[in-house]
C-alpha cells in the first residue's frame, strides 16, 4: 500500500509538471524558488509536533513529502536524479552509519551511537572533498560552515556551539557562560545607544549566540522555547484585543498592562497551567 500511494503521488506531481496541460505555477518552479516552501513546511511540521495533533501532523508530513517529490521530479526532468535515487541514497547512508545494527559493531548507548555517526560522517565528507595539499588547516570550521549553511540561524548556532564545545572550545562552568551573557548585554546596550545600527546588529547576534550556549549548558531547546513564547504571547494578546474590541490605539500603557495581566491570569486559571 505504501509503495502504491507513493507512486500515485509521484504520478500526480509528474502530471502537474507536464508541459502539455500541467499547472503553470508548478511548471515555473525551480529548486531555488521552492526553498521558502521547504522551510515553511518544515516549520509547520515542527509546530504540529509541538501541539500533538495527529491529524495536523499527518497533513504537514504530507506537505513536506510533496516538496521532496517535487524536487526529485524537477531533477529527473534533466536526468540528474530521481526519487528512487534519493530513497536508495538515504537507505545506503542509514546502513553505513548504523554499523551496530547492520555490520556487527557495538554501541552501548545513544551517546556511543552519536560518536560513531559523526566519525563515519566525517570520513564520508573527507572522501567526497578533494584533499588540499597538506589538508585543511581548519577542518572543523570547514565542516560546520557547510553544515549550518542551510539551517535557520538559531539551529545553526546550537550546532556550532555543540561541535565547538565537543572539540574543547568550552567554558569551565555555567557561571562563565552567564558572565559572558552580561558582558554581551552591556556591549549591546552601548552599541544601541551609540546609534550605530550595524554595530548594534553585531552585538545582538553575539548576545543571542551566548544565550544559545546557556541553553546548551542547561539542556534546553532555544527554538522550542521561543516558539512557546510566541504562542503564549499571541494567546494573551488575543484576549487583550477582544477586551478592547480590537481598538488598541490611544490606550495607555497602564491599561494595556492591566489587561495583559488579566489575560495571563485567566489563561492560567482555565488551563490549570501556572506557566501558561
Amino acid at each position: 500500500m505504501t509503495a502504491d500511494a507513493l507512486q500515485d503521488l509521484v504520478a500526480v506531481v509528474a502530471r502537474l509538471r507536464d508541459p502539455e496541460g500541467g499547472c503553470p505555477w508548478d511548471l515555473e518552479q525551480t529548486h531555488a524558488s521552492l526553498v521558502p516552501y521547504v522551510l515553511e513546511e518544515a516549520h509547520e511540521l515542527a509546530d504540529a509536533i509541538r501541539h500533538g495533533d495527529d491529524a495536523h501532523l499527518a497533513e504537514e508530513l504530507g506537505d513536506l513529502l510533496l516538496q521532496v517529490v517535487l524536487h526529485a521530479q524537477i531533477a529527473s526532468e534533466t536526468g540528474r536524479f530521481d526519487l528512487e535515487g534519493v530513497a536508495r541514497g538515504i537507505r545506503d547512508k542509514l546502513i553505513r552509519r548504523h554499523p551496530h545494527v547492520f555490520a556487527g559493531a557495538e554501541a552501548a548507548d545513544s551517546a556511543a551511537v552519536r560518536v560513531s555517526w559523526e566519525a563515519i560522517k566525517a570520513l564520508e565528507q573527507r572522501d567526497r572533498a578533494p584533499a588540499e595539499a597538506g589538508g585543511s588547516a581548519s577542518p572543523l570550521s570547514d565542516r560546520l560552515a557547510g553544515k549550518v549553511r542551510g539551517q535557520p540561524a538559531l539551529a545553526g548556532a546550537m550546532t556550532i556551539s555543540r561541535q565547538a564545545a565537543g572539540a574543547g572550545f568550552e567554558w569551565d562552568d555555567l557561571e562563565g557562560v552567564w558572565q559572558k551573557v552580561h558582558e554581551e548585554l552591556e556591549e549591546l546596550k552601548q552599541a544601541a545607544a551609540s546609534g550605530d545600527k550595524a554595530h548594534a546588529q553585531e552585538e545582538l547576534g553575539d548576545l543571542l549566540f551566548t544565550l544559545v550556549n546557556v541553553a546548551r549548558w542547561c539542556g534546553l531547546d532555544p527554538e522550542a522555547g521561543l516558539a512557546g513564547t510566541n504562542r503564549r504571547f499571541l494567546q494573551r494578546f488575543a484576549r487583550v484585543e477582544q477586551a478592547l474590541e480590537g481598538q488598541l490605539e490611544g490606550r495607555s500603557l497602564g491599561e494595556l498592562e492591566g489587561l495583559w495581566r488579566q489575560a495571563k491570569a485567566a489563561i492560567r486559571a482555565e488551563t490549570g497551567n501556572e506557566r501558561a
